[in-house]
């Protein structure tokens, strides 16, 4: 069997609707591409699965099964904060995303893979908790609340949309992250746990190169893949132009 292969694009800092409305086009695309092949009018090679890193600028992102009642701050004063605020088509709650946190964005045909979303996520939240390890730390799943977490505090927010088996949105892994910002919010509309990073618990700032070393790493072992560095924003701008 041939290797499966992620082409990774890492696409440094830049604003969540730009990176929001590529994610829908390149699942779109692997979409289209799945159905011509499958009815025989594919020309040429279809598009690798796709894995983009991501700093996104202060946002807060509510998912379609949220409630806006988990934002504690006015648009005023989100403006204040030079905060966005964006309603998206991912499952989940409200959570927020910001400088010093890695945000990564599988966009993966699962039917290259297995067709099992529940087995999807809990593949992301190994690959997290194996990163977690490397850095010395004992992380884990709470039955019923997607993510990782560290005792009882969330290092990594998790939140999918699947089409036709093709993923988009993924998990925000808080590295040196400004844990002030969530307490605008209900994370993930659970209001009796708290948030950490890595900063937080090992007391000193953290490389994000060498997290996303680490990330890559287990992602190719838990999912079995080969990834492939690509580039950056322009490269995969350029693909499916």
């Amino acid at each position: 069997m041939p290797q499966k292969i992620i082409d990774l694009y890492d696409l440094g800092h830049a604003a969540y609707q730009p990176i929001w409305d590529l994610q829908k086009s390149v699942q779109q695309r692997l979409i289209d591409e799945k159905r011509a092949e499958q009815k025989g009018e594919l020309n040429g090679k279809r598009l690798d699965d796709l894995l983009f890193f991501v700093e996104h600028p202060h946002v807060y992102t509510l998912g379609k099964s949220g409630s806006e009642e988990n934002m504690l701050r006015s648009m005023i004063e989100l403006q204040q904060l030079e905060a966005e605020f964006i309603k998206i088509d991912r499952g989940g709650d409200i959570t927020y995303h910001g400088p010093g946190q890695i945000v990564g964005y599988p966009i993966l045909d699962l039917d290259r893979h297995f067709t099992d979303v529940h087995k999807y996520l809990r593949f992301l939240e190994e690959v997290m908790i194996r990163v977690c390890s490397d850095f010395g730390f004992e992380a884990h799943r709470i039955e019923g609340a997607t993510g990782v977490w560290v005792e009882n505090e969330k290092i990594c927010a998790m939140g999918i949309r699947c089409s036709r088996w093709v993923t988009m949105h993924g998990f925000a892994f808080n590295v040196n992250t400004d844990l002030r910002y969530f307490n605008n919010i209900v994370p993930c509309g659970i209001d009796d746990k708290a948030v950490t990073s890595l900063q937080e618990i090992s007391g000193k700032e953290i490389d994000p190169e060498e997290v996303k070393e680490r990330i890559v790493f287990h992602f190719q072992n838990v999912f079995e893949v080969s990834i492939s560095d690509k580039g950056s924003l322009q490269e995969v701008e350029q693909i499916i132009s």
